[in-house]
């Protein structure tokens, strides 16, 4: 499977001047089977207002994901039905998955930023979620998940994580480091996308990465500028080093709630 990272430069709030810097380096990628964008690439990591884009982001997924034959990823500020127990409409971190056949699978933030206020507009999400896509099983996780190591934890029902994330230049070793641990601990390809340039608090410096499951690099882009990252993912050189190094087998049981 081949897939391609495309590492954004987001201007704050404005989602027809990121659709458009989206396609500008659509153009310019080669043939893959997924393209994958960074958390909120349409608008910024907005915490304090949210922009309303009348699902234009969304549309633009569905439509390149039909038109490349490859399903698109990345995540939408989105306004889901009230909650049952509070009486009012939710805002979520939506990680949308868009399939070229049109479907599209979702997994909501779970952990959201506290120290950012990104908790004070959204609403957690409350499953995990994991997309079945061309022989691969894919883990979607957000930003702030990947230091949570047991939401994470490959209990054998995924063979790569997605990560989306406006990972911040301050705690960008964390990052790097974090990857390769859930790389290596879940056996699995990480594949990670992280936004570059800045906004009104932070400096974004990309380091978007695939990695296999011993946490090498398969491909990676620490430049801070725009860019696209591809990488062949090999399911079978997967599939056998499990096998072999048997590690998921001797894992802990344990129960999320």
């Amino acid at each position: 499977m081949t897939v391609t990272i495309l590492q954004t430069d987001i201007v704050w709030a404005d989602y027809e001047e990121n659709i458009r810097r989206a396609e500008l380096l659509l153009q310019t990628a080669p043939k893959s089977d997924m393209y994958v964008l960074p958390e909120m690439w349409s608008t910024g990591f907005m915490t304090e207002s949210v922009v309303d884009d009348k699902q234009a982001t969304l549309r633009w997924m569905q439509k390149t994901a039909s038109r490349c034959g490859a399903a698109v990823c990345g995540s939408v500020p989105t306004t889901v039905a009230p909650l049952q127990e509070e009486g009012r409409p939710a805002i979520v971190n939506r990680f949308y998955f868009v399939c070229p056949n049109g479907k599209t699978e979702f997994y909501d933030k779970r952990h959201l930023f506290t120290f950012g206020g990104e908790d004070k507009v959204y609403t957690a999400g409350r499953e995990r979620k994991i997309v079945e896509f061309g022989g691969l099983r894919f883990l979607l996780l957000t930003c702030y998940d990947l230091r949570f190591p047991v939401w994470s934890r490959n209990q054998g029902d995924f063979d790569a994580i997605i990560y989306i994330a406006s990972w911040p230049d301050a705690r960008i070793k964390a990052w790097d480091i974090l990857l390769r641990a859930r790389a290596i601990e879940n056996q699995c390809f990480v594949i990670a996308a992280n936004r570059i340039g800045t906004d009104d608090k932070n400096l974004y410096p990309g380091h978007s990465v695939v990695l296999d499951a011993k946490g090498n690099e398969i491909s990676c882009y620490y430049a801070e500028n725009q860019q696209i990252m591809t990488a062949d993912v090999d399911k079978d050189a997967l599939f056998a080093f499990r096998n072999k190094f048997r590690v998921l087998d001797d894992g802990d049981s344990f129960i999320i709630t």
